[in-house]
C-alpha cells in the first residue's frame, strides 16, 4: 500500500550528504519493498526511501516491524559490487552508524547486540533488515538496507524490551534523526568500501553488548549457553561453550539478567 506521492524531496535532501537521493512518501506498507522495486528498475546507489508511516514492515527472520508517524522508517539502495558474503557485512556497518547517531542524540549507554540490534540502556531502539539481489559472477547486483529507529513510539510488548528517543530524554524530530543516521552511515559505509571490514568489526566489538559475559543462543533447532568471546572477520559470533568455540551464523542472543 502506498499513500501520497513518491517524490524526490529536494528540500529535505539538502540536509543529507551528497551520496543520498531522497524519495519521501506519506505512507506505505514496506519501505524495503519500495526500495527493492526501485533497485530492480535501476535506481542508483544512494536512493533512500523514507516513509512517514510504515504499516507492514518486517524485521529479521520475518518479524513484524510497523512504524507509526514520529518514528524513522527508511530503506537505502546500495550497489557495493561485493560478493554476497562481504555484502552481508553491511548490516554491521548500519548498526555501527545507527549506534553513533543515537549516541549523538540522547544520553545513555548505547550498545550493539549481534547481529544488528542497537540497544539504549539495554532496550532495543532500532531494527535493521538487509535484502539483496544476486548478480553475475558471485557478486550482488544490489542491496536494500532497511533501518527503523524508535523516536516517539516503541512497542510495549515485544520479543526484547524496547525504548524510543523521546522516552530516553531526546525530544528530536524524525528529520534530525534521519540526518544524524545518514551522516554516520555515509562515513562508515565509505570506510568499509575503502578499508574493508576491520574498522567496522573493531567499532562493533568496542560497543558490543555482553562481550565476555554469559549468553544464551537460540538457534532454529537448539538452544545453548556459553560465554560470548568475539566476532570474527566474517561477522560470525564466537561463543565459548565449556572450552569449545562455537560459531554462530544465525540465531537469537539473550543475556541473563537483561540487556536482551
Amino acid at each position: 500500500m502506498v499513500t501520497g506521492q513518491n517524490r524526490y524531496d529536494e528540500t529535505r535532501a539538502a540536509l543529507l550528504p551528497a551520496f543520498f537521493h531522497l524519495h519521501s512518501i506519506d505512507e506505505c506498507g514496506s519501505t524495503n519493498d519500495l526500495a527493492k522495486q526501485m533497485a530492480g528498475d535501476g535506481a542508483p546507489e544512494g536512493t533512500l526511501v523514507w516513509a512517514l508511516r510504515q504499516t507492514a514492515g518486517r524485521g529479521r527472520r520475518g518479524r513484524a516491524w510497523s512504524s507509526h508517524p514520529g518514528n524513522l522508517a527508511c530503506s537505502l539502495v546500495l550497489r557495493p559490487g561485493l560478493s554476497a558474503g562481504q555484502a552481508a557485512l553491511t548490516s554491521f556497518v548500519a548498526a555501527v552508524a545507527v549506534g553513533e547517531a543515537v549516541s549523538a542524540l540522547v544520553p545513555g549507554k548505547v550498545t550493539l547486540k549481534w547481529p544488528n540490534d542497537v540497544l539504549l540502556d539495554g532496550a532495543k531502539i532500532s531494527g535493521i533488515l538487509l535484502e539483496s539481489e544476486a548478480g553475475r559472477g558471485g557478486s550482488v547486483d544490489w542491496l536494500v538496507l532497511g533501518v527503523g529507529i524508535n523516536v516517539r513510539h516503541f512497542p510495549e510488548e515485544a520479543l526484547y524490551p524496547a525504548t524510543g528517543l523521546l522516552a530516553a530524554g531526546a525530544d528530536v524530530t524524525v528529520e534530525q534523526v534521519l540526518t544524524a543516521y545518514a551522516g554516520a552511515f555515509d562515513a562508515w559505509y565509505h570506510r568499509f568500501l575503502t578499508q574493508g571490514f576491520a574498522p567496522i568489526r573493531a567499532a562493533w566489538l568496542n560497543a558490543a553488548q555482553g562481550l565476555g559475559a554469559a549468553v544464551t543462543v537460540r538457534l532454529h533447532d537448539e538452544t545453548f549457553a556459553g560465554r560470548l568471546v568475539d566476532m570474527d572477520d566474517d561477522g560470525v559470533l564466537l561463543v565459548d561453550v565449556g572450552g569449545t568455540i562455537r560459531r554462530v551464523t544465525a540465531g537469537d542472543v539473550f543475556f541473563p539478567g537483561g540487556g536482551n
